[in-house]
């Protein structure tokens, strides 16, 4: 079988996968969800609400009817892109929802994972070209420390220090109330400023976004810094850099012409998978800080037992995950024709 071919049939596979992955998701989701106490009816009317009331919205909301018939409704609704409306915000659209929050997810997940792969492939390259030093060893300190360190723990530590005890930073909002913020042609605040080239709202949106971004990039870093230390060592002793070395080749040239590509194969897929896994809500940290996004959106939904709302972004979240881990696939197998066959 020929190169092309071979590409084409493994992407072709992907994407034959991709629906029975999806139905997987919207399936656990679906029977999680009923599984786990708590009662709709019990959030929306309150616990002190007459029975027969409860009865009559269960029966409203079809949660009156046999499982089996509320699955295939809702894999009916699914096929006709219809996600339901939402019990918590009056009816809205859980499309609306989802277009509503979505933005702010994008926004922090950018600039965080900006921040992460920076600092986590500076470090961890700087540690492998120096094995045994003290640069190694601070690099692999660093790596265990980020990587173990709670998010939800750091992201308090961050706003006890730089926004109560010192005053830095604001806490618990996306942008001031009392500012207009800048006008809405992507829902993201950074590129519509510039859009709009308002570089003062520009600027606010970026102070906004400072602490949870570095909170949630500093310890993801510690994921990228282990794996490119680790990855970027043992290629650094194969047989072809030690060719290179014998011919002469300066050792900087090595490490990033030679070296450092064949490296990034598990650093993309790591990359890719944890930017799909943030775009599907960085609970934790928009929680821990109130960011207004997708993920903090999901949490009130479970706790207000909101079925349409948890089951619509739960499905778009993981829409985002099958189409990342296809794109990372594909992606790995065009750098190392060894996955295609």
């Amino acid at each position: 079988m020929s190169r092309a071919k071979a590409l084409q049939f493994y992407i072709l596979t992907r994407l034959l996968l991709a629906p029975l992955m999806l139905l997987t998701i919207v399936t656990l989701v679906f029977l999680l969800l009923r599984a786990t106490p708590g009662d709709p009816a019990d959030a929306i009317l309150g616990n002190r609400a007459p029975e027969a009331a409860k009865e009559a919205l269960r029966e409203r909301l079809g949660l009156a009817d046999p499982l089996w018939l509320q699955y295939f409704r809702y894999l009916g609704q699914l096929l006709r892109f219809d996600l339901g409306e939402s019990l918590s915000s009056q009816g809205l659209p859980v499309w609306d929802v989802i277009q509503q929050h979505f933005p702010a997810t994008v926004e922090l997940t950018f600039f965080g994972m900006a921040i992460a792969v920076l600092l986590g492939v500076t470090v961890g390259m700087l540690a492998a070209s120096r094995p045994g030093t003290a640069m190694d060893v601070g690099g692999r300190l660093f790596g265990i420390i980020t990587y173990s360190l709670p998010l939800f723990w750091m992201g308090m530590v961050f706003q006890l220090i730089f926004s109560v005890q010192l005053g830095w930073f604001p806490l618990g909002t996306r942008y001031p109330i009392n500012v207009l913020p800048p006008s809405q042609i992507t829902g993201l605040y950074t590129l519509d400023s510039l859009l709009t080239g308002n570089l003062g709202q520009f600027f606010i949106a970026l102070y906004y976004l400072v602490l949870p971004c570095c909170s949630l990039g500093l310890l993801l870093s510690g994921i990228f810094e282990r794996i490119v230390r680790v990855n970027l060592k043992h290629t650094l002793k194969a047989d072809y850099i030690e060719a290179a070395r014998a011919r002469g080749i300066p050792e900087r040239r090595i490490l990033f012409a030679h070296a450092f590509k064949n490296a990034l194969i598990p650093v993309i897929t790591v990359l890719g998978l944890t930017i799909a896994a943030l775009l599907g809500g960085a609970v934790l940290t928009e929680v821990t800080f109130s960011w207004p996004g997708l993920g903090n959106r999901l949490y009130e939904a479970i706790t207000l037992r909101d079925y349409p709302t948890v089951q619509g972004i739960m499905v778009f979240f993981g829409i985002i995950v099958v189409i990342a881990s296809i794109a990372i696939d594909i992606i790995n197998a065009y750098i190392d024709p060894r996955i295609r066959y």
